[in-house]
């Protein structure tokens, strides 16, 4: 089989990250303050992280879906205004996303390959990945997964279909991003009836009138069918309750069909470029463990804040060789206990914020959240919850600055 070469071409043992516990959520309270975490959000970057989780996690993940950075060579910005009107760009409130830009095709290549490598290490022998990439480089990846995992694993080229604007003139629009799928072995995990879809209704209509369509073979028109590797799912901008503002966010149903189809109840399921969350948000709706990881803070926070709204307890942690400032006193921020009602009167722009009803000082455990709806924008300013000591509360504003007040 052919194999990719480009310079500087090498594999070698990076540095873990120090992981160090920042809090764990509570979603609502349930199961404060003694519920075991069904999951670990991670602050770094996923190359120290997905070291330093090796000791522990090699050969224990049952699917991990990866959406890196695609070589678009762009700056992508977030959305952070609540309420505006989506056809009028130039009026948004945006602040920095993260960036997808190269010095050239080498060190992108590298940085896929340093990673990829480390996911084959970390996947069970039941596991699968699932690489989500584009026109810009996905050939590309393609060779360097047959490399790693073996040609005779790829699974599925899956292509996900979407319409929206474009500004091309002189091609066809491209409208369309490709997955690559490839198992650790032949004996992975594929629950085939957890994605049959109804079959078209032209073709139930067909096999009603001739017993001859299908050239004899007549399905079960009840079970449905399996998908094709053609995939047609609503970009999230068009998705106005998932919409966060977060760039590329990928829609909730395209990790549903994946999650489902690859993995099990209380398996675990990972996703090292996490973004807004959207994996680990869905392995939590269905029953699934998850670790989520990015190196920004604004995806970290954003995941958090969709998090809460699931069932799932989950830890916050963080690479101590990343920056994160918090500040501990502010004039904009008053707080009042009335029994066990919290109350937060600000001038800020908060985003989601959270209350700690014994905090011990060390460990934010978060026993009640509240975050900012993702259409009007509103956000509550009360949480009712029962104190048990020392409070600390927590809050993060729409452009990412956080504040830590004790009570």
């Amino acid at each position: 089989m052919p194999i990719l070469h480009w310079n500087e071409k090498h594999l070698s043992p990076p540095q873990p990250a120090s992981l160090t516990l920042d809090s764990i959520l509570y979603p609502k309270g349930r199961g404060y303050p003694k519920a075991r975490s069904d999951g670990r959000l991670i602050l770094g970057d996923n190359l120290a992280v997905m070291t330093a989780l090796l000791p522990e996690y090699e050969g224990r993940i049952n699917l991990i879906y990866a959406d890196p950075p695609f070589f678009t060579n762009r700056q992508f910005k977030a959305r952070v205004g609540r309420g505006e009107d989506s056809r009028k760009p130039s009026k948004w409130k945006l602040a920095e996303g993260y960036h997808d830009s190269w010095a050239d095709m080498d060190s992108y290549l590298q940085f896929l390959y340093e990673r990829l490598a480390l996911m084959y290490k970390l996947l069970a022998p039941n596991g699968t990945l699932y690489l989500h990439l584009d026109w810009h480089a996905d050939a590309h990846a393609r060779l360097i997964l047959d490399e790693i995992f073996g040609a005779e694993n790829f699974i599925n080229e899956i292509i996900w279909a979407y319409h929206g604007p474009s500004p091309i003139r002189t091609a066809f629009n491209r409208k369309h991003d490709t997955i690559l799928m490839f198992a650790k072995n032949k004996d992975y995990i594929f629950n085939v009836d957890a994605v049959r879809e109804p079959y078209h209704p032209n073709t139930v209509a067909t096999f009603k009138a001739s017993a001859k369509a299908g050239f004899g073979k007549i399905p079960d028109l009840e079970r449905g069918k399996v998908p094709e590797d053609w995939w047609y799912f609503p970009v999230v901008a068009r998705l106005h309750n998932e919409r966060t503002g977060y760039p590329t966010q990928k829609p909730e149903a395209l990790l549903d069909r994946i999650i489902l189809a690859s993995s099990n109840k209380s398996d675990l399921v990972a996703d090292f470029f996490c973004g807004s969350g959207t994996t680990a948000l869905v392995a939590a709706r269905h029953g699934r463990k998850f670790i989520a990881c990015d190196e920004s803070v604004r995806a970290v926070n954003t995941a958090r804040a969709r998090l809460a709204g699931t069932k799932s307890v989950f830890s916050i942690e963080r690479d101590l060789g990343i920056k994160y400032d918090v500040a501990t006193k502010s004039k904009k921020v008053k707080v009042k206990l009335l029994g066990d009602l919290v109350q937060v009167k600000t001038s800020l722009d908060v985003d989601f914020w959270e209350v700690d009803p014994a905090w011990d000082g060390k460990t934010f455990r978060s026993a009640a959240q509240a975050h900012r709806h993702v259409r009007s924008g509103e956000i509550p300013m009360e949480l009712r919850i029962k104190i048990g000591g020392r409070v600390c509360i927590r809050l993060v504003t729409v452009e990412g600055k956080q504040f830590h007040l004790n009570i």
